[in-house]
């Protein structure tokens, strides 16, 4: 099988409902942006950041995976597929996808202020003010906050270096360094961009552009990949 690697946003997940910061002018659920997602935002008010990651927390309890999820998923019965995700909901693996790694962190998942190497699942339970790990230090999301490091990205890399098939999904291939990724991805392989938004893309790149939301475009893409990869070997 060939390796796929999809590169999944937030495009993918807001037709589960789940909104996006960028598609409010810079207000999330009402909230300014860096003062719920940056440690600044967090010094000055834990509590307030806690509020929103559990209001979060608590929208996705009830959201579905979509069409977009589900045809990923699909996808394996044709392709050894690694999703890579900005997304810090658990929809992808909802949907049953066998390989996914989280850039930024996950919405389920506690970790300590004191300790990062103390993560916690809590499922879709609040974090409160006065909630502390073992070493008695501040719980806090288990999220990666504008500014700070994104420990998962050399492993990303490593993934996306190792692609036959690459596919972004849903991302405005603005935010570093997740958009920095295609950078390592073979310059030979098929690159595939699923948006109805233009997104910018190195020029070196060859893209097929599906100008699609996400549950259309990766039927469509299913459609291509199949046709182009695999009728002649079925003959």
């Amino acid at each position: 099988m060939k390796k796929l690697v999809a590169l999944t946003g937030s495009g993918i997940s807001s037709e589960s409902g789940l909104k996006t910061f960028r598609e409010s002018g810079g207000l999330w659920e009402n909230y300014d942006v860096m003062e719920v997602a940056s440690l600044d935002g967090w010094n000055r008010d834990k509590g307030r950041v806690l509020q929103f990651y559990n209001e979060r927390r608590a929208q996705l309890r009830n959201a579905q995976p979509n069409e977009g999820h589900k045809g990923l998923v699909e996808l394996e019965k044709y392709f050894e597929v690694h999703i890579i995700t900005q997304n810090v909901d658990n929809l992808h693996e909802k949907a049953g996808s066998s390989n996914v790694l989280h850039l930024h962190g996950q919405l389920t998942e506690a970790r300590s202020t004191g300790d990062p190497g103390l993560v916690y699942n809590i499922g879709f339970n609040p974090i409160k003010l006065g909630d502390t790990c073992e070493k008695g230090f501040q719980l806090r999301p288990n999220i990666v906050w504008f500014g700070e490091a994104v420990p998962a990205i050399e492993e990303a890399a490593v993934v996306a270096s190792t692609a036959e098939l690459f596919v972004v999904i849903g991302t405005s291939m603005v935010v570093y360094p997740a958009a920095g990724l295609i950078d390592y991805i073979p310059r030979s392989i098929p690159v595939f961009l699923i948006d109805p938004n233009d997104v910018a893309v190195p020029v070196y790149r060859h893209v097929h552009f599906i100008r699609e939301k996400a549950g259309a475009g990766v039927a469509q893409l299913k459609e291509i990949l199949i046709k182009e990869y695999l009728s002649p070997q079925r003959g």
